[in-house]
Parts: structure tokens; sequence; C-alpha cells
């Protein structure tokens, strides 16, 4: 006989690149997680899971203890939430990926005022700029930023906000040089990339009157991270390609000159991403998904219209 807390362990296992990667989300050592997986395939009288090298891979029978454990839990969560939704109340197990400055700034927020609203709601927010590298069975809500791609397909795609992508420097770079009058100009520029979401970042897109120009920029300097490489442009080290929540009060308060104004670069929404699996239809994730909704309408980086 097997246990949903037996389940919910196997689970954290299968969906874990390694038992270090299992313990970290379990919050137990790594032997603690030997030892309870060693003695859970005695009882079931099976081997579930090889461990080539350091990374797991889950035997045939391991694949259909996670297959069929995970269907049994979404069941119960589901009942839960059935009989929850009888007393009004809104319960659950709700995971939720975002970008690491993105969802610091604008979703971490909502999922500290949702889960006060709501007590009986547990929210694990997952800050990753590699929405790809996030299997889709382990999230119930992801929110991404610009072009979608390398998620997985069968994604409901809810958009959330308007997101320009601004070329700007700082009032002290451009003071030694002249600003850049075409896209071409920015070859001559110290340029500053930001590697994320496996993008070809050293080529800039642009298009003014239905034209489209490209520029293959020679970064001086680069990061992964979006606030190192603001805080570059800030101290006037060069030139940025940025998306607009990031950088508008930057450009509002002149900390930041916005360079190219007559050339759109493409745009890169704010947009919401529902798993295809039950839970995602939960009450919880639609909930949620709408007070993040509306916590972004009007998007907070842009000034009301006039």
């Amino acid at each position: 006989m097997i246990a949903t807390d037996d389940l919910r362990f196997f689970l954290a296992i299968a969906e874990a690149p390694s038992l270090a990667a299992a313990s970290r989300a379990l919050d137990v050592s790594p032997p603690a997680v030997t030892q309870r997986l060693r003695a859970l395939e005695e009882r079931l009288g099976t081997h579930l899971v090889d461990r080539p090298g350091r990374h797991l891979a889950l035997t045939d029978e391991g694949e259909v203890l996670a297959e069929r454990g995970r269907a049994i839990l979404d069941a119960l969560g589901e009942l839960d939430e059935a009989l929850a939704a009888r007393r009004g109340q809104v319960v659950g197990h709700l995971r939720v990926v975002a970008p690491l400055g993105f969802g610091r700034r604008h979703v971490a927020p909502v999922a500290a005022a949702f889960q006060a609203a709501h007590p009986e709601v547990a929210i694990d927010l997952t800050l990753s700029d590699r929405l790809g590298s996030v299997p889709e069975g382990t999230f119930d809500l992801a929110v991404h930023v610009g072009e979608i791609a390398g998620a997985a397909p069968g994604l409901i795609a809810r958009r959330l906000a308007p997101n320009a992508r601004i070329v700007c420097a700082a009032p002290a770079y451009l003071a030694a040089r002249p600003a850049p009058a075409i896209p071409d100009d920015l070859r001559g520029h110290a340029c500053i990339a930001l590697r994320e979401n496996d993008e070809d970042v050293t080529l800039w897109r642009f298009a003014r009157d239905g034209r489209e120009a490209r520029v293959r920029i020679e970064p001086r300097l680069a990061s992964n991270d979006g606030e190192v490489v603001r805080g570059w442009a800030l101290a006037g080290r060069g030139v940025i390609l940025r998306s607009e929540w990031d950088v508008a009060d930057d450009l509002r308060a002149g900390r930041l000159v916005r360079l190219l104004p007559d050339f759109a670069a493409p745009e890169a929404p704010v947009v919401a991403l529902l798993g295809a699996r039950r839970r995602a239809r939960a009450a919880r994730t639609r909930r949620f998904l709408d007070a993040l909704a509306a916590a972004l309408d009007p998007a907070p980086w842009r000034e009301p219209a006039a």
C-alpha cells in the first residue's frame, strides 16, 4: 500500500534533476532522501530510479508511479477544492514560475497579497529566466516576458500587459559621443548585452515604415542578470536594449535617455502560460491569474493616457 505522502515524496524526486536537488526541494538531507527512496522501493518490491552519474533517470516502473501518482494527487486536490468551494474557500498548492527581475518586482507582491487573502493556498514562486528549461508539469502558471520560444506545446497563453523594448543610455555616456541616428550607428558604440531566454542577444532588430533593420553588436559587457546590465548602463558604461518595464522609471527621471525613438524594436509582451493539466484550471490558478492581470492593468510602467 502506498500513501499520498509517498506519492508527493516520489514526485519531488521525479521532477528533480538529481537527488541533491530533490533534497533541497523537500528540505531534508540527501542521505534522508536516499534512505526513504530505498525503503519505498523495498516496500513496493521494484526499482524506481537509476542514477547514471549525478543525474536521475526513472525506470519504467518509476515512470508509471510518477504518472499515476500525479493523476491521483491531482484528483485529490480537485476533491479538496470542490469541497472547499462549497464553503466559499480557495485552497491548494499553487506553483508559479516568473522571470527573475520581473518576478521580484511585479509577481512576488501579487503572490503575497493573494496568499494573505486566501490563507488556505500555499504558493511556491520560482524565479527563472529560462522558461524552456522548466518542465511543464512542474508549474501551474508561468509568467513570461517576450517572444515565446522553447515552451512546451499545449500551454494556454493569456496576454497580461504590453511591454516595448527600448534602446537607451545614460547622459554621462552620451556626453562623450553623439547619439546614434540609425541602427547601423550602434556598431560604433559600446553596447551591453543581456543573455536571456536562449535568444541571439547580439542581433538587435528594429523596424521603421515597414522595413526591418538588423545590427550585429559586439558587446563590451554582457551578463545574464538584468539588474547588472541596467546598473552598467546607469553608470555610463554603454547602450542597452531593455524592456520598458525595467527602464521606464529611469527614462522619466532622466537617468537614462531613449535612443533611436523612430525605430521600434520587437515588442516583448507580458504573458501568462497555463499548464495543460487540470491543475491549471483550478480555482486557485484562475483567481491568481485574475489578480495578476488586475495588478498589471493598466501596465504600471506606462504613464496614464492623457
